[in-house]
């Protein structure tokens, strides 16, 4: 049975004032809270972060963060957690900079993913996910991050590298992609977290 928004709102306000407390920044996917930064002068630490109240069955962000980053790391998910260290892991999404995410299906007889509204560019960088009740196609894996391939409007094929080959799929699949921005720190720097926002569908 779908919630109605009023109790997804609810669920939403919840898990915000009680267990995403604090963010963090991770070097790669992980279903656990794994990848996440350690070391640098500063050093590394989690920041507490606050949410605005959820409306539409969505939750945002309210606020500017900035965390240290140690040199030669590279940041690609943002997550979140109940403590400041250790704690229990909520979950992470893409550092996308508010870039949606579109559901996308795809056939593996073509290899080519079809994510109606999402026009990507060529070598654009973007990770695909399983929705509810789908499962990623084989070949590709949840989390990674990939290059758009010889995009067309909305569809488009991957590729492990910038400017590789296509990755041949060999089983049918759905869910989403989204768009995430891989930022490389040669040296110590700052990570701003500007933007961010969850949603119950």
């Amino acid at each position: 049975m779908p919630l109605v928004a009023v109790s997804a709102d609810y669920m939403l306000d919840q898990w915000g004032s009680n267990k995403a407390l604090y963010a963090s920044l991770h070097t790669a996917y992980s279903a656990t809270g794994t990848n996440e930064l350690t070391g640098g002068s500063p050093a590394y630490a989690r920041v507490a972060v606050t949410w605005s109240s959820a409306a539409g069955e969505s939750k945002a962000l309210s606020g500017t963060y900035s965390l240290n980053v140690p040199a030669s790391t590279t940041v690609e998910y943002i997550g979140f957690w109940d403590a400041a260290s250790s704690g229990n892991f909520q979950g992470m999404f893409p550092n996308a900079a508010g870039g949606n995410a579109y559901a996308f299906a795809a056939p593996s007889s073509t290899g080519v993913l079809l994510a109606p509204g999402s026009a990507y560019t060529a070598n654009q960088t973007v990770v695909v996910f399983a929705s509810p009740g789908s499962t990623v196609p084989s070949g590709l894996t949840a989390g990674t991050v990939y290059y758009v391939k010889s995009p067309s409007s909305d569809s488009f094929s991957l590729s492990a590298t910038n400017g590789g080959s296509a990755i041949t799929l060999t089983g049918d699949g759905s869910g989403i992609v989204q768009a995430i921005a891989v930022e490389t720190f040669a040296s110590q720097g700052v990570f701003t977290i500007t933007a961010g926002s969850v949603s119950i569908v």
